[in-house]
């Protein structure tokens, strides 16, 4: 499993380039794809309405370099189709339109997940409603019209965990939708347990750099139609640039997630003794992420550091550290925050590349300020 993960990371969604005579994926700009069949054009869109997945035409609807990305992350997560979006939000309401689309409004969601998130389903503002609750409770929330269980795992930012085998077989018809964006293909395939969307803010550590945006959905074939449909119509189309560089951050996708991971676990053992820190949350599986809480003023923390970057978003080689109450979950009431666990003391620390004994100098001085 593990060698087949870094061969196929390698690989997928480029195994015809020797064939082609090439050793980079190429990057097609192509708005447009002329035709002198019209005819034959005209087919093709009434093909690509009926769900058939079509190339070329338009921008829109398609493009090569886009698609070698998403052939390469379905593979990675175990699905036969994958759709890409101009960023995670865009994927995610993509996924909710996509609900409303076959008339099942209703949403249950299991909280803590991305702020962002939490606040398209609460607002309702793409037509739907959620019923916020406990993932034990998840089956009794459950109603005709429900179109999707939205869960992330580990979740953004108390890094909670859940059984989403369990869950999936609570939810039997109705779709689980798994935020799979901290653990990465690499840590866990929710597919596997039973998942039928896996959602990625691909900007994070599918690119790598911090240098991209993107989303995607790893889904079945069925789904994917929608989406692209819906992708077509709303527009929110990858770039091929970005579609290129998400590609190219695949290759060492496995190198740098087991790397980050294994600092993150030695950074986990000297915040569980640190006098200024009452709390640290790691999850089971690993991962480069890692939530814990201050006795003292985080935002001064924040302030001190110097190596670490302090900044939103998470995933890049670099580290980066944020407070979850001030940024990515402000936009949640704050009732709804301490309820889910992100208190005022609570940061989030993304792991990067950087040597432990580096990162901890700074993080302990910082720690120290406050």
């Amino acid at each position: 499993m593990t060698s087949l993960l870094h061969t196929r990371a390698v690989h997928a969604g480029r195994d015809d380039l020797a064939d082609l005579g090439l050793h980079a994926a190429p990057i097609d700009f192509s708005t447009t794809y002329p035709s002198r069949d019209s005819a034959e054009e005209a087919r093709r869109i009434d093909a690509f309405a009926a769900g058939e997945d079509v190339t070329g035409i338009y921008g829109r609807i398609g493009n090569p370099t886009v698609e070698r990305f998403e052939q390469a992350l379905a593979e990675l997560e175990g699905f036969d189709h994958a759709v890409a979006f101009a960023s995670g939000m865009a994927a995610v309401s993509a996924c909710l339109l996509s609900a409303v689309m076959q008339g099942k409004p209703h949403i249950v969601g299991v909280r803590p997940l991305y702020g962002g998130t939490d606040h398209l389903l609460t607002t309702g503002l793409l037509g739907t409603e959620v019923t916020w609750t406990a993932a034990e409770d998840v089956a009794g929330a459950l109603r005709p019209d429900t179109g999707l269980v939205f869960v992330e795992s580990p979740a953004n930012p108390t890094l909670s965990e859940l059984d989403l085998a369990a869950l999936a077989e609570t939810c039997g018809a109705v779709p689980v939708l798994a935020d799979n964006t901290f653990a990465t293909p690499v840590l866990q395939r929710p597919g596997q347990h039973g998942a039928q969307l896996v959602l990625h803010s691909a900007t994070k550590f599918l690119g790598g750099h911090g240098d991209v945006m993107g989303g995607v959905v790893a889904c079945g074939a069925e789904e994917a139609a929608r989406l692209r449909g819906l992708r077509f119509a709303t527009g929110g189309v990858l770039h091929p640039l970005a579609g290129y560089l998400l590609l190219r951050g695949l290759s060492t996708l496995p190198l740098r997630v087991k790397a980050a991971s294994a600092t993150a676990a030695g950074l986990v053992e000297r915040l569980a003794t640190h006098p200024a820190v009452h709390a640290v949350h790691y999850p089971k599986l690993g991962g480069p992420l890692v939530s814990f809480a201050v006795t003292g003023d985080p935002h001064a923390v924040i302030g001190a550091v110097r190596l670490i970057t302090p900044a939103v978003s998470l995933g890049s080689v670099d580290t980066l550290i944020q407070h979850p109450a001030s940024l990515t979950h402000r936009m949640v009431a704050e009732d709804d925050r301490t309820g889910s666990g992100i208190t005022g003391g609570l940061l989030r620390l993304s792991v990067g590349l950087e040597d432990i004994e580096d990162l901890w100098l700074d993080l302990d001085q910082a720690l120290k300020s406050c």
